[in-house]
């Protein structure tokens, strides 16, 4: 909580400035308002703690307020937040919330539509360390509203020995080899493979799940066969949209990784409305 607020109040700083010197010179300093935000499109919703975390820092003496919860579907024209407060704070915090909340619902809305397009399946959508600096863990929370699961959420959390490390180690088996070596028996090791060379040797190496990173179909549901029976969890990654997640989930990986969950989701269009009061 200390994190967040203190990402809110860099983030207003960045965006003030000195003052905000239009809504100072208009507004009266004991004026209140009544606010909503208001849907202008169908969407999934997160982000609406840091919203409210906005307009707090801003000192905006929040009354009434009411808001649907993260992870809710809203639909055009929905009301998802309405409160009362100091008309300047709410008015000098406005972008900041604004830049927040439609960002994080856009995550979850669009997550939400890589979930519905492998439904039925036995398959997870998952986010990457693709994200935004500094506000990772608010984008993969609203990846998870939209129904989605986490990848790690830093380098601490896992081992995923990747080409690079490939290179530097000198080769599949000798990576996996230190990676053993070198961490506790809890922790799980992934590789990222290219081809299906690389697979059986990462196969062969122990690795716990392996990463096909764009391959073709035909080479994913080898690489699903040639692992029947073995214990690892494997996973397609690699330019994954929404024209074709449902053929990659078909082959029988167990995970899908999208970066563009966080890096390329489209913001929700949303409305903040006030009424003097």
């Amino acid at each position: 909580m200390k994190s967040l607020r203190r990402l809110v109040r860099e983030a207003l700083t960045e965006d003030i400035g000195q003052e905000d010197i239009t809504t100072n010179r208009t507004v009266p300093d004991n004026a209140r308002c009544e606010v909503r935000l208001v849907a202008k499109e169908n969407g999934v919703l997160s982000g609406i703690e840091v919203f409210r975390m906005v307009f707090e820092c801003q000192r905006a003496s929040i009354a009434g307020w009411g808001a649907i919860p993260d992870g809710q579907r809203f639909s055009r024209g929905d009301e998802i937040a309405t409160f009362k407060g100091n008309t300047r704070a709410v008015l000098t915090g406005e972008r900041t919330a604004m830049n927040f909340i439609q960002h994080l619902a856009g995550v979850a809305t669009l997550t939400a539509k890589y979930v519905e397009a492998v439904k039925g399946l036995p398959v997870k959508i998952c986010d990457t360390r693709k994200t935004t600096p500094l506000i990772r863990r608010l984008e993969k929370q609203a990846v998870a509203d939209g129904g989605g699961v986490n990848h790690r959420h830093n380098l601490f959390n896992g081992v995923v020995i990747k080409e690079n490390h490939i290179v530097a180690a000198g080769g599949i088996a000798n990576a996996v080899k230190r990676a053993w070596e070198g961490t506790h028996h809890l922790m799980k090791i992934e590789v990222e493979v290219t081809s299906l060379d690389e697979f059986d040797q990462a196969l062969e190496a122990g690795a716990d799940a392996i990463m096909l990173d764009n391959m073709s179909l035909d080479e994913m549901r080898d690489a699903v066969n040639r692992a029947n029976g073995k214990k690892v969890v494997i996973e397609a990654s690699g330019n994954m949209n929404l024209g074709h997640i449902r053929k990659v989930a078909e082959t029988g990986v167990n995970v899908i990784s999208v970066g563009a969950l966080t890096h390329s989701a489209p913001v929700v269009d949303l409305s903040l409305l006030i009424k003097n009061v």
